[in-house]
């Protein structure tokens, strides 16, 4: 979508919720605010991996996808909760419904982001940022929670914006500004680049988005396959993804953490059975069909295969 007054660029926000799962926990019970809260695992982290921690929380460390183990070595006095998923599935609808208020074109990458093109809005403010704003404002109002905004005229460098000034952030990065920035950004900021490809990029010298750019696309593809297209086009500010608010769903699954090693085949059986109708549940929900089966299992040394 293009709005010739905008001399045919997108206007795009990425929004992402700050810390949501602890967020929302601290919100409906008071008596956890201002305490490190950690969503996930058991309360002595004898199992089960760190979904989200508070800010408070991440001071100490504690990061998503920690073990809740070392959750607990680095903050022993956190407060530890079960994920409510259905309280915060219910939040998230709410979020979709404050978005839809301006614009129809809304891509949800999880509960807690999205994102929304609002090149033309309807509301008619013509605003990025002013849309941002007050999207923000109604989270706060209405939610009782804190959303931090990035936004720009494409996916990536709205996403990678959202990020700079959390929690409760808004910063823009117009057009005339996204090479200087990407060519800044070190690569490991890089939205998608992992800890080895980072690695990886570290040691063929890449650290930054300007050292990326000295490379040929022929050369990043030799290096990084399909992904050095990518990284060939970002780094000089072109990405042409639209938001797409029927994405493909490429996969459906579920998963359990248990308090104790399952060692019994029987017991095995029973706990695959309850998951399994979960993942059935999920697929005839959205009328879908699935041709591939993985089983994931995690040891107790968190070893995954």
């Amino acid at each position: 979508m293009e709005n010739k007054g905008n001399g045919g660029k997108r206007k795009i926000i990425h929004i992402d919720m700050d810390a949501f799962y602890a967020s929302i926990e601290q919100r409906d019970h008071p008596e956890y605010r201002g305490k490190p809260v950690v969503v996930g695992g058991l309360p002595d982290g004898r199992r089960g991996v760190v979904a989200t921690a508070s800010y408070e929380a991440r001071k100490f460390g504690i990061r998503s996808a920690m073990s809740s183990k070392r959750a607990f070595q680095l903050c022993p006095k956190a407060v530890f909760l079960r994920p409510r998923f259905e309280v915060y599935k219910e939040v998230s609808r709410k979020m979709r419904e404050i978005f839809s208020r301006y614009t129809d074109l809304i891509e949800p990458l999880s509960l807690d982001e999205a994102y929304l093109d609002v090149t033309t809005d309807k509301l008619n403010i013509g605003s990025a940022i002013e849309i941002a704003r007050q999207i923000r404002l109604a989270i706060r109002n209405e939610l009782q929670l804190t959303a931090s905004a990035g936004i720009s005229v494409n996916k990536f460098v709205a996403k990678i914006a959202s990020d700079l000034r959390k929690p409760d952030g808004l910063t823009f990065i117009g057009p005339s500004k996204i090479q200087s920035f990407m060519e800044k950004l070190p690569v490991e900021k890089f939205y998608g680049v992992g800890k080895v490809t980072a690695e990886k990029m570290n040691s063929l010298g890449l650290y930054t988005g300007a050292d990326l750019k000295k490379l040929s696309e022929a050369e990043l593809t030799h290096h990084f396959g399909k992904a050095g297209h990518f990284y060939y086009h970002i780094v000089r500010g072109i990405d042409n993804r639209e938001v797409e608010p029927h994405r493909e769903v490429k996969s459906v699954g579920a998963e359990d953490t248990f308090a104790y090693d399952l060692t019994d085949t029987e017991a095995m059986n029973l706990e695959l059975d309850k998951i399994a109708e979960v993942v059935y549940n999920r697929l005839t929900r959205r009328q879908l069909a699935g041709r591939t089966i993985t089983l994931k299992i995690k040891y107790s040394d968190f070893r995954q295969i």
